[in-house]
């Protein structure tokens, strides 16, 4: 792989604060970001992100390409909390196995909004159709996750106490109406019914500071990164391989699919980071509501302490580096 690659996504200055952050913690330093704020950031990002893809979705419309793209976009979401599920049940049981297999089956937005700003310092065009598989790739590895858990316990407590139907509305509810995934379709949709006109009057609220929001949120990311970093250690080698090894694999597999549909460079980046990163805001939050039993600390400081720095680090120029060795 081109070093000179990993060298210039760290360079980005998003990414050299998300290291300040960890650095900050490892040094114990007092600093902190005061708590309302990474959420307004996460929010902002969500409302940015949408907007744009669905303004670049109404200028660009929906042709065969972008229709098979987000077919694969929901068949991966879908796919893999499955396979991942059989290989975390060799070592844990079903509850945790299944919570952790939703969240490797979900994605990161963070991870793409990086690989978006990695895009466009190398000016690798991509289509805002991507925003769109971003959108639908959240829900389904929840389902899946959850339909895991019901398929492989004996824990009938919910039908004995006749809770099954309820359990099942709070699950649909968090798939799908979970704050993220809302603001980002509703965002998406409003980019498409305002078209260009709605993108020039946003565009210094979308565009002028998404990059200081951005860096103001790695910055915090970086900061609860380094206190997970202590939770990795409790969950062993195995797991900590499959937070590295894992994402990889999804990438290839992600990028093999990519090759096959005949989707531009820029567009299969990132669908293999789609496919490589794990969730650690929408995912736990389903989770800790619908699989009380699965310990966060393992799914979250996984995704989080782990597959998250590795992919915004190595994963992004790796996953280049290798669509552009299969001639994309």
């Amino acid at each position: 792989m081109d070093g000179s690659l990993i060298l210039f996504n760290i360079l980005n200055p998003p990414v050299l604060f998300f290291f300040l952050g960890m650095l900050a913690v490892f040094l114990k330093s007092d600093l902190e970001i005061p708590q309302p704020l990474p959420k307004l950031f996460s929010l902002y990002l969500l409302l940015a992100i949408g907007f744009k893809g669905g303004y670049e979705l109404q200028e660009s419309g929906i042709n065969p390409e972008i229709a098979l793209t987000l077919f694969a976009a929901i068949l991966m979401a879908a796919i893999v909390p499955v396979y991942s599920f059989f290989i975390l049940k060799l070592k844990l049981d079903s509850y945790n196995a299944a919570a952790i297999a939703a969240a490797y089956g979900s994605i990161s937005a963070v991870t793409f909004i990086t690989a978006s700003s990695f895009l466009e310092k190398l000016n690798i065009p991509f289509g805002g159709h991507m925003v769109a598989a971003l959108a639908l790739m959240e829900s389904p590895a929840i389902i899946v996750g959850l339909i895991l858990v019901r398929s492989f316990t004996k824990n009938d407590q919910d039908e004995k106490e006749g809770n099954s139907e309820n359990s099942w509305s709070k699950v649909m509810h968090e798939a799908f109406l979970n704050g993220s995934v809302f603001l980002l379709v509703g965002s998406l949709l409003i980019g498409i019914l305002t078209g260009k006109e709605g993108w020039e009057k946003l565009q210094p609220f979308t565009q002028g500071i998404f990059y200081g929001a951005l860096t103001f949120f790695l910055l915090d990311m970086g900061l609860i990164a380094a206190k997970r970093i202590k939770d990795l250690a409790k969950t062993g080698s195995f797991l900590i391989a499959f937070s590295v090894f894992m994402p990889v694999a999804n990438a290839i597999i992600g990028i093999l699919i990519a090759k096959a549909i005949g989707i531009s460079q820029g567009n299969a980046l990132l669908f293999a980071v789609l496919c490589a990163s794990a969730s650690y805001i929408a995912v736990p939050a389903a989770m800790r509501l619908t699989v009380p039993e699965a310990n966060p600390s393992l799914y979250v400081s996984m995704a989080l302490a782990l597959t998250f720095p590795f992919n915004i680090i190595v994963g992004i120029p790796l996953y280049l580096e290798i669509i552009k060795h299969l001639g994309f």
